[in-house]
């Protein structure tokens, strides 16, 4: 044991070290708290802490009367910025790719129409994209476009740049709206995530705007069981 390092804080690094090395495997179940309070000579209260931090962070995952298992980490994004979906997963070392299902033009409907601020039935560009990471999808993403403010959207090729990155170089963002939801994903969703209807989603509405002009709205839905996202504040 370090002094100088909390001991909730250095069963923690002994558990990481272990998922790292491959002593502790995916999916493989890690020692129980008492077992882990004995080896470091410990309340179980602080063993409870050090796993308790690993599971918030999404290196653990604890099943019900079973035990306490590695698991791989959540995908992650900011909620507070918008980042290409792209870049976060090259971040991560991980392989990126998508598939585009729709792209098209279309009429906006009433509540496409409410949240663009335009007329009803006026023209949009739509786009619909399966984000992936590793081949395993990570977002569904629905994208509705001002085409006066992009009007080259119809004729980008996503599978070389994102909706995101082609109209952060277009429209340069000055304001964005986020909102978050637990929801139930509609059957099409569920299946282009490829996850049970019952499995719960994060839904993100985004609104952006470029020199107050609205430039999209995207419905981003993510299965909630790999995909978390992160605000941080200074205060």
């Amino acid at each position: 044991m370090t002094p100088s390092i909390p001991l909730y804080q250095q069963i923690k690094q002994h558990i990481l070290a272990r998922i790292e090395s491959g002593e502790y495997r995916l999916h493989q179940q890690i020692p129980p708290e008492q077992e882990l309070a004995e080896q470091f000579r410990v309340s179980r209260m602080t063993a409870h802490k050090a796993i308790r931090d690993l599971v918030q962070e999404g290196y653990l995952m604890r099943r019900a009367g079973l035990g306490t298992f590695v698991t791989e980490p959540k995908a992650e994004s900011p909620l507070a910025d918008i980042n290409n979906i792209a870049d976060e997963v090259r971040s991560r070392g991980h392989e990126y790719a998508n598939n585009v299902l729709v792209l098209d033009s279309r009429r906006a409907d009433e509540e496409v129409a409410l949240q663009m601020g335009m007329r009803l039935n006026s023209k949009v560009f739509h786009s619909v994209l399966v984000h992936l990471e590793n081949g395993v999808p990570i977002q569904v993403e629905e994208r509705f476009v001002n085409p006066q403010l992009a009007p080259g959207y119809l004729q980008c090729d996503f599978s070389r740049q994102t909706p995101n990155a082609y109209l952060m170089a277009q429209c340069p963002l000055s304001d964005m709206e986020h909102i978050v939801e637990a929801r139930l994903a509609p059957a099409n969703i569920s299946d282009w995530l490829q996850i049970s209807s019952q499995q719960p989603c994060l839904l993100v509405t985004r609104r952006t705007w470029s020199l107050n002009q609205l430039v999209s709205f995207a419905r981003l839905w993510h299965p909630g069981n790999r995909y978390k996202l992160r605000s941080t504040m200074k205060l």
